[in-house]
């Protein structure tokens, strides 16, 4: 036990005097070498976290657009070989009735064929300027409420209650928004806001102005066609008031399971399929994901070995040349461990002063500028994700390395023989 006792006084005496000596040797350190060093700690420590969080806000960014402009917290939609939601209108009192729900929106929707430029047809042996699509009526009230598609009018304006003969198109069915030349996916040429088209749903025919374009970045909206719900059930010959798609909104910090498990509760769940914002994801959009935060934690980790082996050969180098001191510090009675301490220390104060201005750019410009002012790629508005947990856990693994770093040459000086060092050999 006496023992003991004894190890751990040496040891916090060796800690001690590590410290100390650690403190003297940065303050008599060269000033411009010192910042470069914390300089490669800060672009290490932002290569692991922000290459990884550009990779995931990229595919991240899609996901809250799907969310916020799409399915909603709870997506009811109709069950596999049914053509739509049957029983709707008393599905939609039921979720009237839920002290959850904050508001909701009801479409219909019937694939089409939509029609630019037919006029100027000369002959039917001429290829028509149509596209495939997906016809959704919506109340354009109820719909902005939920979603907030207004906010994603390019050009135009977006449909109000009386706009019975103009309808709002998804970007990605005109070429000026996606130039694709492909046979099996076709897009209008010549076509934008205030162009006559000509709709074809279920065999009836009828003539449309364009209102407004949208783009979300979101393929099942920007393949859309969006008009008035009364004129697309008239247009289908549906008097039934059975809907496709039923998109709610829930109130803030509430879970979606619990109104989930409501819907499903009340006999929802016999004639829809309901599902959370989660459960309504495609697969390949979380794969991708997934798939990014991987490549993002690859990037890192190079990153993380570069910052080590930068470490190790500045603790190294700084040694080597201070082996005649570290020679006459052994010589006068300090010990082996403390002196080993020392350089621990100093790596660390590397890794601190890095860390934390790479903590202080992140947080303090990189997080909010860029959610201000998302990085726009080509599917995706891109955002910065970096959650405190995971950039936490970045912190510790570099400074561990940096430590591991900071110890491996500095243990290896130290070991060799006391006369040797004083003597330059």
């Amino acid at each position: 036990m006496q023992k003991q006792i004894t190890k751990t006084s040496d040891f916090l005496i060796s800690v001690k005097l590590g410290f100390f000596l650690a403190l003297r040797q940065v303050k008599h350190s060269n000033k411009a070498t010192t910042a470069l060093i914390i300089f490669v700690m800060t672009l290490t420590f932002l290569n692991l976290v922000v290459v990884r969080g550009v990779l995931v806000g990229l595919i991240q960014s899609t996901i809250n657009v799907y969310k916020e402009r799409y399915i909603g917290d709870i997506f009811i939609s109709t069950l596999q070989k049914k053509d739509y939601i049957e029983n709707t209108p008393n599905i939609i009192e039921i979720v009237k009735n839920l002290p959850w729900v904050e508001s909701f929106s009801v479409r219909y929707t019937q694939s089409g064929t939509i029609e630019g430029t037919y006029k100027e047809r000369i002959s039917y042996t001429e290829k028509a300027n149509e596209a495939g699509a997906t016809i959704t009526g919506i109340n354009p009230t109820k719909e902005d409420i939920v979603t907030d598609l207004s906010s994603k009018i390019i050009e135009g304006s977006y449909l109000n209650e009386d706009d019975t003969e103009s309808v709002v198109i998804g970007a990605y069915l005109l070429k000026k928004y996606l130039p694709i030349e492909s046979a099996a996916f076709r897009t209008l040429e010549n076509v934008d806001v205030g162009s006559k088209v000509r709709l074809t749903v279920k065999g009836n025919v009828k003539e449309f102005t364009i209102k407004g374009i949208v783009k979300t970045k979101v393929d099942e909206i920007d393949m859309r066609v969006f008009m008035l719900d009364t004129t697309l059930r008239n247009l289908m010959g549906r008097t039934d008031y059975n809907a496709n798609e039923i998109a709610i909104k829930i109130k803030p910090d509430i879970d979606p399971l619990i109104v989930k498990n409501a819907l499903i509760q009340s006999g929802v769940g016999r004639t829809a399929k309901v599902q959370t914002f989660e459960e309504g994801l495609p697969k390949f959009v979380t794969d991708i994901r997934d798939t990014f935060a991987i490549l993002g934690n690859v990037v890192g980790s190079i990153g993380l070995v570069v910052a080590s082996i930068t470490i190790f050969i500045v603790i190294f180098v700084n040694a080597i040349t201070r082996k005649k001191f570290i020679g006459i510090l052994k010589g006068i009675g300090i010990s082996s461990q403390a002196i080993e301490i020392a350089y621990v220390f100093q790596s660390l104060f590397y890794a601190t002063l890095g860390i934390g201005v790479g903590l202080l750019i992140l947080y303090g410009f990189l997080v909010p500028f860029i959610a201000s002012h998302p990085i726009k790629f080509p599917f995706s508005d891109g955002i910065l994700v970096a959650e405190l947990p995971a950039t936490f856990l970045r912190v510790f693994l570099l400074a561990l390395a940096t430590v591991i770093a900071g110890y491996i040459p500095a243990r290896m000086v130290v070991k060799r023989n006391t006369l040797d060092s004083i003597l330059g050999r």
